[in-house]
């Protein structure tokens, strides 16, 4: 039989008793899932393997938990009544807490597209299980995520005043869009991966062309030229540093 669990979406219920369960060693988490029975089911099954449960029906609701609470891992639906999983998902991956950016995230969902599944991993997701499933799946992909060491990285990347979302595609200078080709953001990406180092010509051609790439020798410079003026802004230095002789580097910090 499963275990019986109430569902506490109340401010000081949703808060966690911080010392009772740090004593209990317990690992916690937290369900968010508005089909009531199905949720019912996953949070009797998890709570009897153990687990602390927190289950929220709805965006608003798991946007608190997370804000009140840190948690071990999340089941995250992604079809929820005020909004989509995947924003909340994005918002733990976003948060200035680097704990809370590298919780593990395990969405539930009866999007089965490649699309749709790119969509949740490139957002942030660790793991992805389509509807229906079998518990037994959903209990054995929960303690395979916790089995793993915790990150730190974002999926979306910041360096100086550049922000860049892999998963909506979206290039901020400051705060103004920045529109790029798919090379160039692809270009963009790389250098801001490896922000502080030097980048050589070689290495971009590798990684954001191919090692086969015959074309134009001086393919790079011209793409980081267009970047660069896309990216500028009066009075604010180019966040694209040329070395000389080597290949490019992107600023860790510019002047304004």
């Amino acid at each position: 039989m499963f275990a019986s669990c109430a569902v506490r979406l109340d401010h000081t219920q949703m808060r966690r008793d911080l010392t009772r369960y740090d004593t209990l060693d317990e690992v916690r988490l937290l369900l968010v899932e508005d089909d009531a029975p199905l949720a019912t089911v996953i949070e009797r099954g998890l709570i009897e393997e153990g687990y602390a449960v927190d289950r929220s029906a709805t965006v608003a609701d798991a946007n608190e938990f997370l804000r009140l609470n840190d948690y071990d891992l999340v089941v995250l639906d992604l079809g929820l009544p005020d909004g989509d999983g995947v924003d909340v998902c994005r918002g733990v991956r976003r948060s200035e807490d680097l704990v809370q950016a590298a919780t593990p995230i395990l969405m539930l969902t009866a999007r089965d597209s490649v699309a749709d599944r790119v969509q949740g991993l490139d957002a942030g997701a660790d793991d992805y299980l389509p509807k229906p499933f079998a518990y037994p799946e959903l209990a054995a992909r929960v303690r395979a995520l916790l089995r793993r060491p915790k990150a730190t990285v974002s999926p979306v990347l910041v360096v100086g005043d550049v922000t860049l979302d892999p998963a909506a595609h979206t290039v901020l200078r400051g705060a103004i869009l920045v529109p790029l080709t798919a090379r160039e953001f692809s270009l963009l990406d790389y250098l801001m991966r490896n922000a502080g180092d030097v980048c050589r010509r070689e290495q971009l051609l590798d990684h954001v062309w191919d090692a086969n790439y015959d074309g134009l020798s001086n393919v790079v410079d011209v793409h980081i030229a267009n970047l660069r003026r896309k990216l500028s802004l009066p009075g604010v230095d180019d966040p694209i540093e040329t070395v000389r002789g080597v290949g490019y580097r992107m600023m860790t910090a510019v002047a304004s």
